[in-house]
C-alpha cells in the first residue's frame, strides 16, 4: 500500500537524530535515494501521493533528508526542490504545523512558530473535549508523541551542516526571522482544512501559557505522556500504532535514555518495502489481512472446478492457515488505563504483530474463513481449522466497535463528538479527530455478522439480531438522494455502493430492496462507453462524483460484483462490463496499474498494489460462477 516520501524522510531524519545515519550502508542509501527520484513530481518537489502536485511540507522533508544523505546543495535531486521552495508563498515558514514540529527538532526551525501542543491535555479529564483520549487513534498517537517532545522542547545540534540547511532554506539571515509571527502560516499548496476561529483562539491562549508553564504541571505531563510512550511501544512490540507514530516514540525513548528504544528500531523496519524498481520506502501500514481475505474471496467466488483443483486450492489451503493464525489470540495488558478496547479475536489490517486490530478487518477474514469453510472439498482432512470459539471471539471483537447510530467505527467505538473536526490541528487531513460510522467498515461488519448468524444461529443470537438491525438502518440513512453513497476509505462513491449491495444482500435484504435497486441505477448511469466504470481521486476531496477519463480496472470490478448481486446475469451492462475488464487484462494475467483506488482522512490517496488483480479476478469469478461458464 504505497503512499508518499514523509515517512522515509522522517526515518532518515531520525537516522540522524539517534546518531546512526553514518551506519546507513551505501546501496540502502542509494535505495533511498531511489525513491525519492522516483516519486519526484515534476515541478521538483514531492507530492502527497503519487498523483498529485507537490506540498511545501514534504518537498521540506525530502529536501533535509537528502543533504543529511550527503547530496550536495546543487545535486540534480537538490537544487530544484529548492527552487520550487522558495517560490511558493511564505516559501518554507508557511510549512503545515508537522513541518514545523519535524524542523524545530533539528534545529532548522524555533519552538516558538510552532502553534503549541502542550503535553497537559493528556491530563485533562476525559469528558473535556479537548482530551486527546477522545481522538482517532491514530491522531491520538501522533500527537502524545509531537506532545512529549514539543514539551521537553527537543532538539538535536545537526553540526555544521545546519547552518548550511539554514541558509538554503530561508530567504534571509536565520537571526532574523520572527518565528512567532508565522505560527498560523500554512502554504496554499498543502492546506486542505483551514484552522477554525475556535482553534486559533485556543493557539492564542496556549501560545501565552507556553512563554511561563507551571513547572510542577508540565513535569507531571511529560511523565505521564511518556509513560504511555512506553506502553505504546511495549504492547505493539516496538511497531508502534504506525511508523507515524512509532517514529515519535523512538525519538521521545531517546531523548529519556530509554532501554526499549533498542528493540524499537528494528522493529521500525517491519515498515519497510524496497524492491529494485522504486527503492525503499515506509509504509503507513500493511495490508496483509486485508488483501489475503479479499483474494481467498475472490478464488472462493470462482466454479468449484476451478476452486478445488490446482494452484487455486494450494494457494486457498496456505491463505487460510495464515489468516487462521493472523487472528489476535492474546489481550492487551492492563488495557483499561491506557484507554484501550479489548483486542481479543480481532484481525489487524497487517500481520497483526502490533495488536491494533480494525473491525472491518476482522469482518473481512471472517467472511473469508467461513466462506472456506463452505466451499466442500477444499479444506484438507489435516488442516487446523480455526475454532468455533475463536470465530465467536472475532464476533464479540466487531459488536464492541458498534456506535450509538448503529454505524461500525475501526479500531474503536467512538468516543468524542464530531465538533472535534472543528479543532483539526493537522491542516492537511480532513475528517481525522474522531472515530466515525463508516460506510464501508458498516457494510463488511453487517455482512460478516449476518454470514455468522447464519453458521452459528444460536451463538450471541440477540446481540447480532440487534446490531445487523441497527447496522442495515444505518447503510440505508446513509444513502444519497441520486441513490449512492459516499465512501471514506476507497474511491469513493463506486467503492461504497460495492460494499453496501454486498452488505445488504448478505443481510437477508432482496434485491429488489429499494435502496439496493436505486443504488444500482446509479451504478448503471455512471458506465462509461467501453463498458467499464472509472472514478478519479478527486471524488474523495470534494464528495462529489468526478469521473476518470479512463476506465479503472478495480472500480470497473466494483461495479459489477454490485451489479452481479442484484441483476441478472445475462444484463447487458454486465457483460459490456466484464469485456471491458477482459480487454484491460494483461498477457501475465495481471491488470495495468492505474490511479489510485484507496484513501483516507480525505486527501491521503493510497495505492493498493492488488486491488487491480483481485477485485477484477474477483469479478470475472462471481460471472463465471452464476454463468456457469469455467473458461472466462
Amino acid at each position: 500500500m504505497v503512499w508518499n516520501s514523509m515517512l522515509l524522510s522522517q526515518w532518515v531524519m531520525t537516522q540522524q537524530i539517534i546518531g546512526r545515519i553514518g551506519q546507513i550502508p551505501d546501496d540502502t542509501r542509494a535505495r533511498i535515494i531511489r525513491q525519492y527520484e522516483v516519486t519526484r513530481t515534476p515541478e521538483g518537489g514531492w507530492a502527497m501521493h503519487g498523483e498529485g502536485g507537490p506540498y511545501v511540507f514534504m518537498t521540506t522533508l525530502g529536501y533535509v533528508a537528502l543533504r543529511l544523505l550527503g547530496l550536495a546543495k546543487d545535486h540534480p535531486l537538490v537544487a530544484p526542490a529548492r527552487a520550487w521552495l522558495r517560490a511558493q508563498p511564505g516559501g518554507v515558514l508557511a510549512v503545515p504545523s508537522w513541518g514545523k514540529f519535524w524542523l524545530s527538532m533539528v534545529g532548522l526551525y524555533e519552538y516558538e512558530g510552532m502553534n503549541p501542543i502542550p503535553p497537559e491535555l493528556f491530563l485533562l479529564p476525559d469528558w473535556v473535549p479537548l482530551q486527546p483520549n477522545n481522538y482517532y487513534c491514530h491522531t491520538r498517537y501522533i500527537y502524545l508523541g509531537i506532545a512529549y517532545l514539543y514539551g521537553r522542547r527537543f532538539r538535536h545540534e545537526l553540526g555544521p551542516i545546519r547552518d548550511e540547511l539554514r541558509a538554503e532554506l530561508y530567504d534571509q539571515p536565520y537571526e532574523q526571522i520572527d518565528f512567532a509571527a508565522h505560527r498560523h502560516d500554512i502554504a496554499p499548496s498543502d492546506l486542505h482544512v483551514r484552522p477554525s476561529l475556535p482553534l486559533r483562539a485556543i493557539y492564542d491562549t496556549l501560545h501565552q501559557y507556553e512563554k511561563r508553564p507551571v513547572k510542577v504541571l508540565r513535569r507531571r505531563a511529560l511523565e505521564h505522556c511518556f509513560q504511555r510512550i512506553v506502553y505504546e511501544q511495549e504492547v505493539t512490540r516496538g511497531q508502534g500504532l504506525s511508523p507515524v507514530n512509532g517514529l515519535l516514540d523512538c525519538l521521545a525513548l531517546f531523548a529519556e535514555g530509554h532501554p526499549l528504544l533498542e528493540p524499537s528500531l528494528p522493529a521500525m523496519e517491519t515498515w519497510k518495502w524496497e524492491d529494485e524498481a522504486e527503492g525503499i520506502r515506509y509504509c503507513g501500514a500493511h495490508s496483509t489481512s486485508w488483501d489475503t481475505a479479499f483474494g481467498m474471496r475472490a478464488m472462493l467466488e470462482a466454479p468449484r472446478a476451478v476452486v478445488e483443483t490446482g494452484t487455486a486450492s494450494t494457494a486457498l489451503v496456505k491463505a487460510y492457515g495464515w489468516l487462521r493464525d493472523a487472528q489476535v489470540q492474546e489481550e492487551l495488558p492492563d488495557y483499561a488505563r491506557e484507554r484501550r478496547e479489548p483486542v481479543l479475536g480481532g484481525w489487524c489490517f497487517s500481520d497483526g504483530a502490533h495488536r491494533w486490530a480494525v473491525s472491518d478487518c476482522t469482518a473481512e477474514a471472517m467472511t473469508a474463513l467461513l466462506e472456506a469453510h463452505a466451499a466442500p472439498n477444499l479444506l484438507p482432512d489435516g488442516l487446523t481449522r480455526i475454532t468455533d470459539e475463536r470465530l465467536a471471539q472475532a464476533a464479540r471483537f466487531i459488536l464492541r466497535r458498534q456506535n450509538a447510530d448503529g454505524g461500525f467505527g475501526t479500531y474503536e467505538a467512538r468516543r468524542g463528538s464530531l465538533i472535534l473536526e472543528y479543532i483539526n490541528p493537522s491542516e492537511m487531513y480532513g475528517n481525522c479527530m474522531t472515530e466515525r460510522s463508516y460506510t464501508e467498515c458498516t457494510a463488511s461488519c453487517v455482512g460478516a455478522l449476518a454470514r455468522f448468524r447464519s453458521r452459528f444461529p444460536t451463538v450471541l443470537r440477540s446481540e447480532i439480531d440487534r446490531a445487523l438491525e441497527r447496522g442495515v438502518a444505518l447503510l440505508r440513512s446513509r444513502q444519497l438522494a441520486d441513490g449512492s453513497y459516499l465512501g471514506f476509505w476507497g474511491v469513493n462513491f463506486t467503492y461504497a455502493i460495492f460494499h453496501v449491495v454486498e452488505a445488504l444482500g448478505a443481510a437477508g435484504v432482496p434485491e429488489s430492496d429499494p435502496a439496493i435497486a436505486r443504488a444500482i441505477e446509479w451504478l448503471l448511469g455512471k458506465q462509461k462507453r467501453d463498458g467499464g466504470w472509472g472514478e478519479h481521486w478527486k471524488s474523495a476531496m470534494t464528495d462529489q462524483y468526478v469521473e476518470h477519463p479512463e476506465s479503472q480496472a478495480a472500480m470497473t470490478a466494483w461495479a459489477l460484483l454490485a451489479l452481479l448481486e442484484a441483476l441478472p446475469v445475462s444484463h447487458a451492462a454486465i457483460g459490456r462490463g466484464i469485456d471491458c475488464l477482459r480487454a484491460m487484462q494483461q498477457a501475465d494475467g495481471q491488470w495495468p496499474r492505474q490511479s489510485q483506488a484507496g484513501v483516507f482522512f480525505s486527501t491521503a490517496m493510497l495505492d493498493y498494489r492488488l486491488y487491480k488483480d483481485y477485485f477484477p479476478a474477483w469479478a470475472l469469478a462471481r460471472f463465471a460462477r452464476l454463468s456457469g461458464s469455467t473458461s472466462t
